[in-house]
């Protein structure tokens, strides 16, 4: 494979760290004092000094056809390079994660506000924004489908339980989105009988908004021309080796010539899954022949980056008089957005965990996803599962409430344990403590009661120190939810990843050096793979190398898989190399490998006390291994029925939530979180509290504030002024316990982590507000006039 003629500034260098930290300790992250000091590089910081700067032009309507595009006016601006349109990309046009259906520059018609229509390079950011702002687009602007339902034919919901919606057929000429149809995919789920009866039964919608993943650092990259032709881009992202395969169709080109590094990452949460700047700037840099850098402003980061599907939902419930679940009827419309991005596979998810960790005998689930002319939406944390949670722990609020049953009772009599079988007809193969997390959250102390009066502390208060109310109209509640997430990638997707590890001798120490293309995007996975060598090779010092394309693929920094398949790739690398080590051992110390192992940088035999020093067998010679890890296959569901073996493993959370409820003003304060969680084994156990704190976070932000607001097609509130995140002062104390049953099939009997607190919190804090105010509470976020009636 080439390498680049130069590197930029701030190009990711090796990470050895300040420490050690084995499987099972509170590690340090290599990369934490730099971040702290202000001093890592991120995306935004990549510099060359000859390079161009490149901008976007993007449509300022959800729906339109281009009649024209006029670039003489850019073109004539002093300082400018180039500007390209969808005629100067090379290869295939269009681009997409599953589906190929998104323009890499607009072609005839553009689907949603800021679609991307030409590109500009110039030697100053402000001269090509200049210049794009003369470029002149005609359009003739179309009516846009901004409704999920509509956009299927089904607009409203059929109020007879047993009977499906109701289906039209849309006349306008707008309303085919795509030319195969508005439909993504439709996902069904059936089991057991077909028409059950049930002694009590509960129907309601719900509604989740779209959330925003609301990463800090903006899309960024740097595409660096190559001396063969090709180009190296140092990009910040989840998931190097499809970008680069979707790069490699756009420009024609392959892989060898299209090298992708990762660059400092500020977050992500699946927003960073699709392409953004991408082929862009490697389209810019390959024109001018110049270097060329791209980094949104935080407006155009909303507009360059998908979001958490919004979802409608419809569930039915129906139950014995004792509180044993008979059956669940749902019907789930996923908003899409304008293109497919990873709408497939949150259909899949939404529709096989679609009823939560519980068993029923009974189960008639419809789950869809739909095209329409609002922004793109994909990955989030949680994937499918978020939305679904908000209903389905809703519901079993408002059955228990029917049956007079405590909540916490109804889910424990009703939940899923080792042994039990999924919607899917999966058997759970591995632990499954529903019931020990919710009764563990039970028996936690609750905090103490806010004083009134003199003694109150603003801080404490519902609207704190705006001094809205000194405690009166506040009303505290206390709620519970409980949720469950599958692990990697599922329904037969070859979910693998690469590692090479290599162990040599360096200034006469042992030092392991471990590659992986998995991206490092905040949530520690270097830490891990540092942990992991140390384990498995006895050596203390572990040098990560910069991720980059190439070694293979290590898939996605998605799906709380990178821990368990990259953990996994790591782990068996290791142990390849430590094998041949020991190999090699034997004939010199003259005992059987199986008495030999590697310990604190030395070949160590318990049964003699044989110490011989790395250094000394290995000499100049290094020992490198280079393995792709794969875990247990999973399968397709069957397209009738949705039966099959879909998922890999399963992560379970439970969350309490305490409130207070300003009942005049409609402000809420939530006062504690709590949150258990089975994790199989904590490999840093500091990291794992951190995450669930991350998730607990993000949860309570779709509950009760965060919102991206879209009108006829057109987002409101493309800002952190106006898009709300919980700061610092809307979090409270949030209490951990963390379960470690090990799950036999995982690396070390690990479970991913990330997700799974994303999904119990929001429906905590949810019921919590429910049992303050009494009110149904059936759309999140939560806003004072839903609480007010106002």
């Amino acid at each position: 494979m080439s390498t680049p003629t130069r590197a930029p500034s701030g190009a990711p260098s090796h990470l050895t760290g300040p420490g050690g930290g084995r499987v099972g300790d509170d590690a340090a992250r290599p990369d934490g004092v730099l971040k702290v000091r202000g001093e890592f590089a991120y995306g935004s910081d990549l510099w060359m000094d000859d390079m161009l700067w490149g901008v976007t032009l993007r449509s300022p309507h959800p729906y339109a056809r281009i009649r024209s595009i006029d670039v003489g006016a850019a073109l004539a601006v002093p300082g400018v390079h180039a500007v390209l349109t969808s005629d100067d990309v090379p290869g295939e046009k269009v681009y997409g994660l599953e589906l190929a259906d998104q323009p890499v520059l607009a072609l005839d018609v553009v689907r949603y506000q800021g679609e991307p229509v030409a590109l500009v390079a110039a030697d100053h950011p402000d001269t090509a924004r200049r210049a794009a702002a003369r470029i002149v687009v005609d359009y003739d602007v179309w009516e846009p489908v901004t409704d999920a339902r509509r956009a299927l034919g089904h607009p409203t919901w059929n109020q007879v339980h047993d009977s499906p919606a109701e289906v039209t057929e849309l006349s306008r000429e707008s309303a085919h989105l795509h030319p195969h149809g508005n439909l993504v995919r439709h996902l069904k789920v059936r089991r057991g009988d077909p028409a059950p009866t049930a002694d009590v039964v509960v129907v309601n919608e719900y509604e989740v908004g779209m959330q925003d993943q609301a990463f800090l650092g903006p899309e960024s990259g740097l595409a660096v021309p190559g001396e063969d032709g090709g180009v190296d881009l140092y990009v910040a992202t989840q998931w190097l080796h499809v970008d680069q395969r979707q790069i490699c169709a756009a420009l024609a080109l392959p892989p060898e010539r299209v090298r992708l590094t990762l660059a400092g990452v500020g977050g992500a949460f699946g927003g960073r899954e699709d392409l953004s700047m991408h082929v862009h700037a490697c389209l810019l840099a390959l024109h001018t022949g110049r270097p060329v850098k791209m980094s949104y402003n935080r407006e155009e980061s909303f507009f360059g980056h998908v979001h958490r599907h919004p979802a409608t939902m419809r569930y039915e419930h129906g139950a014995t008089r004792d509180g044993d679940l008979v059956y669940v009827k749902a019907t789930i419309y996923f908003d899409g957005g304008a293109y497919a991005s990873s709408t497939p596979a949150v259909v899949g998810n939404g529709g096989t965990m679609g009823i939560g960790p519980y068993v029923v005998p009974n189960v008639h689930v419809d789950c869809y996803g739909a095209y329409t002319n609002n922004p793109p939406c994909g990955a989030m944390r949680g994937f499918g599962s978020v939305q679904t949670a908000f209903a389905y722990e809703s519901q079993m609020d408002a059955l228990a409430a029917e049956l007079g049953m405590d909540p916490v009772d109804l889910r424990c009599r009703n939940a899923m344990e080792q042994g039990s079988e999924a919607i899917t007809g999966q058997v759970v193969d591995s632990p499954a403590p529903v019931v020990e997390l919710l009764r563990r959250l039970e028996a936690m102390p609750l905090p103490p009661e806010v004083p009134t009066g003199d003694a109150v502390d603003l801080r404490d208060m519902p609207g704190g120190v705006s001094n809205s109310t000194h405690g009166e109209g506040v009303r505290r509640g206390v709620g519970y939810a409980v949720a469950y997430k599958n692990v990697a990638f599922s329904e037969g997707f070859d979910d693998y990843s690469t590692a090479r590890v290599r162990l040599e001798v360096v200034g006469g120490e042992a030092v392991a050096t471990v590659h992986t293309a998995a991206a490092e995007v905040g949530q520690g996975l270097v830490t891990v793979e540092q942990q992991i060598a140390r384990t498995e090779l006895g050596v203390d010092r572990v040098t990560v190398h910069p991720k980059d394309t190439a070694v293979g693929s290590a898939g996605s920094t998605s799906a709380s898989r990178q821990t368990y398949v990259t953990g996994g790739a790591v782990k068996a690398a290791c142990e390849a190399v430590r094998a041949r080590v020991l190999e090699r051992a034997r004939s010199v110390v003259g005992r059987p490998v199986a008495d030999l192992r590697l310990d604190g940088g030395k070949v160590v035999s318990d049964l003699e006390g044989v110490a011989l020093p790395l250094a000394d067998l290995l000499g100049d010679e290094a020992v490198e291994e280079t393995l792709e890890w794969r875990h247990r296959p999973t399968e397709a569901v069957d397209p009738e029925t949705g039966q099959g073996f879909a998922h890999v493993q399963y992560a379970f959370s439970a969350h309490r939530a305490v409130v207070d409820v300003d009942t005049e003003l409609g402000l809420v304060k939530v006062v504690e979180m709590a949150c258990t969680q089975d994790v199989g084994k904590a490999i840093n156990p500091q990291a794992v509290v951190g995450q669930i704190q991350g998730g607990t976070a993000q949860g309570l932000g779709l509950a009760v504030m965060e919102e991206i607001l879209v009108r006829d097609g057109r987002v409101q509130n493309p800002s952190f002024t106006d898009y709300l995140i919980p700061t610092v002062l809307d979090m409270p104390p949030v209490r951990v316990e963390i379960l470690e049953y090990a799950d036999p099939h995982a690396p070390y009997g690990l479970r991913g982590v990330g997700e799974a607190p994303n999904i119990s919190s929001g429906p905590a804090v949810l019921a919590a507000i429910r049992q303050a105010t009494g009110l149904p509470l059936t759309r999140v976020p939560v806003r004072p006039e839903h609480l007010t009636g106002t």
